[in-house]
């Protein structure tokens, strides 16, 4: 427990990270999760609203992407000044297996996405996060990669899969890692281990409890999604 607990430790009463982006709290979104927090909801309605916040997430992580002006033609004949992604291609890679949950909502939004995945699962033993499986697309090195991770809480898992989409070559400030609910010391982890990477969510929570789980938190993500707890 070395090391996360290190991680817990660190950055404390720091302000947040000018790479943290979230989602603005509108009543919409309180309400969602308001629903999602609450230890009675259902797994049909837990499931509906995690969905709703995910395409949310998404849609506000691609307005962050670099675009260029453009000038197209309408079928009125007149101008139009708009704007076009100017990267080659995004690439979603989900953490195994809360992250894949967010897939369809990458799906949803981005028309031929390439998927990659990773599992990074704790042991039990130690605590510590060890990665037993990784698939990635071809040329990753070239894309936006939108790293996927229905929670982070210290930022051990988020920050070994960083560290695998750096060793194959992808620039540091073409990382978005994208997550539900994060935890303070997890996004200043994060920031701290890789300051071009951009975090973005639609909550961040104060604290971790001795077990490294969020509080207040969302209880296990996975656990509730898939009906294993």
């Amino acid at each position: 427990l070395v090391f996360r607990a290190a991680l817990a430790s660190a950055h404390q009463c720091h302000p947040l990270p000018q790479t943290l982006s979230v989602l603005k709290s509108t009543p919409q979104v309180r309400g969602m999760h308001t629903i999602i927090r609450n230890k009675e909801t259902s797994r049909d309605e837990f499931i509906f609203y995690s969905k709703r916040l995910m395409r949310l997430l998404i849609e506000h992580a691609l307005s962050l992407l670099p675009f260029q002006s453009c000038t197209v033609q309408t079928p009125q004949g007149h101008d139009y000044e708009g704007r076009t992604y100017s990267g080659k291609q995004i690439t979603g890679v989900s953490i195994l297996r809360a992250g894949e949950t967010m897939e369809p909502a990458l799906r949803a939004v981005c028309k031929d996405v390439r998927i990659g995945t990773i599992l990074i699962q704790t042991n039990c033993n130690t605590g510590e996060p060890e990665l037993h499986y990784l698939r990635l697309p071809k040329d990753i090195s070239e894309d936006h990669v939108i790293l996927m991770d229905c929670t982070v809480s210290t930022g051990a898992a988020a920050m070994m899969a960083v560290r695998v989409l750096l060793d194959h070559d992808v620039p540091e400030d073409k990382i978005f890692l994208l997550s539900l609910l994060m935890a303070e010391m997890g996004v200043h982890s994060v920031a701290y281990a890789f300051p071009r990477v951009k975090i973005i969510t639609t909550a961040v929570d104060k604290k971790v409890n001795d077990l490294f789980r969020i509080i207040p938190g969302i209880g296990n993500f996975g656990d509730r999604y898939f009906g294993t707890d």
